[in-house]
């Protein structure tokens, strides 16, 4: 695992960077530090940068036939990290099985260098147009949450093939699916004196499949969609109709470029540049605060994962979950398996068990797994 490792950071050699903070930005600055491949010994998601040392941003464990890629956002998004471990998984196995395979597997990946490293906000930054956002306050999951600053990871495994044909009896997408179904699942355990307020669901979008760019840096957009159940059926065949209408509209090449526009603005705004970083870091944190407020939950589809034919028999399958301070579902697939993993800091798992049993009513068969807390 190590040797595979050093031949991925080789590959990857930007995600040997270290996060410092100047008087006015925070910058990577490439490091000669080795990344070591260790054994899981700590709880998911624990922290990773420390503004007090320098390390790199990303960590890689194993745990049985497990192998974990636990990356800090500054440093990539979920394509970019998913990229690194497919060659670090690639270089592992060609390796261990090497005897088993005819010809030495190859994956092909021919981004240079700099198209790896490229800052694509920057380069598609063009100031002609940008999103207006209006604000609005959404409704917000409350709830006791898990001692220490933790989260609860509640992993289900279903049939990439039988999930899609239930989307497809709706005339829809996957992501458009599953996004109705997380806000039928919230919606059950609102009381109705909260249904005056959207459930605002924000759905990152890999900006790549929409504007060239091969880049390993973050590269992504936010599209929130809203949905106001006192104002609506709220039963499942509208709320797929809905979401299928707004994401039909807001995602296009033109739309996201003026989001990606107001998200770039900052880093040309003469006033940001000239505030001191001491500043800019008060003014972020409000403007965080601001932004919860906005949204009640999250849903990421990473996308299908591909590997080489000779390696891929022997992975089951792959997985992507974040940190986060509400709810959060991420989901990617491999082969017919689609992962769908949620993560929250609340102790109730009443969401999740809505969720999953809406699929299970349906005959979608779900395999669940949790991680453990230790205060249950």
């Amino acid at each position: 695992m190590q040797a595979a490792l050093d031949r991925t950071i080789e590959v990857f050699p930007f995600f040997r960077s270290v996060l410092k903070g100047g008087l006015f930005w925070y910058y990577l600055e490439r490091s000669d530090i080795r990344p070591l491949v260790k054994p899981e010994n700590s709880p998911p998601c624990s922290a990773i940068y420390d503004p007090n040392q320098r390390g790199l941003l990303f960590e890689v464990s194993y745990y049985r036939n497990r192998i974990n890629f636990e990356v800090y956002h500054a440093l990539t998004d979920g394509t970019g990290a998913l990229q690194f471990l497919r060659f670090l998984v690639f270089y592992y196995l060609a390796d261990v099985h090497a005897a088993d395979f005819k010809n030495r597997p190859v994956f092909d990946y021919d981004a240079s260098m700099m198209q790896k490293s490229d800052d694509s906000f920057q380069k598609y930054y063009s100031a002609v147009k940008r999103h207006n956002k209006k604000r609005r306050i959404a409704y917000k999951l409350r709830g006791y949450k898990i001692s220490e600053n933790r989260i609860r990871v509640i992993e289900g495994v279903v049939s990439v093939k039988n999930t899609l044909n239930e989307a497809h009896k709706y005339h829809t997408t996957l992501t458009v699916f599953l996004s109705a179904v997380l806000l039928c699942s919230i919606s059950r355990e609102m009381a109705q004196r909260e249904k005056k307020r959207p459930v605002v669901l924000s759905v990152p979008v890999n900006l790549r499949k929409y504007f060239p760019s091969e880049t390993t840096r973050n590269f992504f957009s936010i599209v929130d969609v809203d949905y106001n159940f006192q104002q609506n059926s709220g039963a499942l065949p509208d709320v797929i109709a809905y979401l299928s209408d707004f994401f039909s509209r807001e995602l296009t090449a033109e739309r996201l470029e003026a989001r990606l526009n107001t998200f770039a603005s900052l880093e040309h705004n003469i006033f940001a540049r000239a505030t001191p970083l001491v500043v800019k870091d008060i003014i972020l944190k409000i403007a965080y605060d601001l932004s919860a407020q906005e949204s009640t939950a999250t849903l990421s589809n990473v996308g299908r994962v591909d590997m080489p034919e000779q390696v891929a028999p022997y992975i089951r399958l792959f997985d992507v979950f974040v940190s986060t301070k509400k709810t959060q579902i991420c989901m990617c697939s491999f082969d017919d398996h689609l992962t769908i993993s949620f993560t929250s800091p609340f102790v109730s798992t009443e969401i999740q068990k809505n969720f999953f049993r809406i699929l299970t009513e349906m005959g979608i068969a779900v395999e669940l797994a949790a991680n453990q807390i230790d205060d249950e």
